[in-house]
């Protein structure tokens, strides 16, 4: 009896001793998984800042100006866009580029600037040397030719301390529309696009330079340049989906950086500037293509969008449509838009998680970009 009762006793303490260190081990993993996880950089800046990672402005000339340095100082631009007049000569080019990545910057925004520039080759080239060829003519020798522009292109905006290359076009270059007449699309099936404007993205990122998509979801049937005139892109959701956008999604799957946002009104899907619709910019780029990296609009200071609105609704609309950046040919509109940003962020009318996971992808692709 004695050793039954013992045996009983022995067996309660073993079980006992079991859930005890079955409810440890239980209660040290639920403790590791209740650990909250460090907040990202952008969730712990404040509204000026945070505003800041949005914005991308031009400049006149080669030198920079106070308002710049100061804005570039205290965080409120994450990149500028050169143009022809800024580089007259690769010496001023590589000065001025310099300078600006020099600037003093917040502790937590010290990685490299965005410097972008479009340099597509043909007739859209901002600096001198590579790419040889227009995209047309690219699309037309096939991948390896593109790819080795690519490469070459890359290596010419490095030299430069350029990293952004607002390239290549991925619009399929419908006939009678403007992409085509001016030679900027590879070709006049989305195949095409594919299999030649890929390689030149790929061959720019693997020279450091983060190449840009472009115009999303489909410029090649505009008769117009957006630069000079409002235009509408009449093609239904189903041809824009199966044409249009799978240069996009094809970029998207190769690890392209950056996608450029058209402002011409595509009917099918908003009244609005293609920019300014989320149901284009996050709905059919991120949610339907699979896209993670940046978004960037085309240039806000044309005809195209100017009928939509001020500055500061543009801004605005742009933030809640999804785009990553907003860009701008001068500082003054840059800083309107800033400002819009900054008062809707502090009165919560624009939502703070997303605004954060957008200035987080910025923040990503800065810290990935070689001085």
């Amino acid at each position: 009896m004695r050793r039954t009762v013992a045996r009983r006793r022995g067996v309660a303490l073993g079980v006992l001793a079991c859930l005890a260190i079955g409810a440890f081990a239980c209660g040290a993993t639920l403790g590791e998984e209740a650990d909250p996880p460090r907040p990202s950089v952008a969730e712990t800046l404040a509204a000026k800042p945070l505003a800041g990672l949005r914005i991308v402005t031009g400049l006149p000339g080669t030198s920079i100006p106070p308002g710049l340095r100061e804005a570039i100082g205290e965080g409120r631009v994450a990149g500028v866009v050169l143009f022809a007049e800024n580089i007259p000569s690769r010496a001023a080019g590589r000065r001025l580029v310099s300078r600006l990545q020099a600037i003093p910057r917040p502790p937590k925004l010290r990685a490299p600037l965005l410097v972008m520039t479009d340099q597509e080759g043909g007739l859209v080239k901002r600096v001198s040397g590579a790419p040889s060829a227009s995209a047309q003519a690219m699309g037309a020798r096939g991948a390896a030719f593109s790819a080795r522009q690519g490469h070459r292109a890359g290596a010419n905006l490095r030299d430069l301390g350029i990293n952004v290359d607002l390239a290549p076009v991925l619009d399929v270059g419908r006939p009678g529309g403007v992409i085509a007449e001016t030679e900027r699309s590879f070709g006049a099936t989305a195949a095409r696009v594919e299999a030649t404007a890929i390689p030149f993205a790929k061959g720019l990122q693997a020279e450091g330079v983060a190449a840009t998509g472009k115009h999303f979801p489909g410029f090649g049937a505009a008769r117009e340049n957006t630069d000079f005139a409002v235009e509408r892109v009449d093609l239904s959701k189903r041809e824009l989906r199966a044409i249009d956008e799978k240069p996009f999604a094809a970029f998207a799957a190769a690890g392209g950086k950056l996608v450029m946002l058209s402002t011409a009104v595509y009917p099918a899907f908003s009244e609005d500037p293609a920019a300014f619709t989320r149901a284009i910019a996050t709905g059919e780029l991120r949610d339907r293509l699979g896209f993670e990296g940046v978004t960037i609009t085309d240039a806000l200071e044309t005809p195209a969008v100017e009928h939509f609105g001020g500055t500061a609704k543009v801004a605005v609309a742009g933030a809640r449509a999804g785009d990553d950046l907003l860009l701008f040919a001068r500082l003054g509109p840059a800083e309107a838009a800033w400002r819009a940003l900054v008062g809707k962020l502090e009165a919560r009318a624009l939502d703070r998680r997303e605004f954060e996971r957008a200035a987080q992808r910025v923040l990503d692709l800065r810290a990935e970009l070689r001085r």
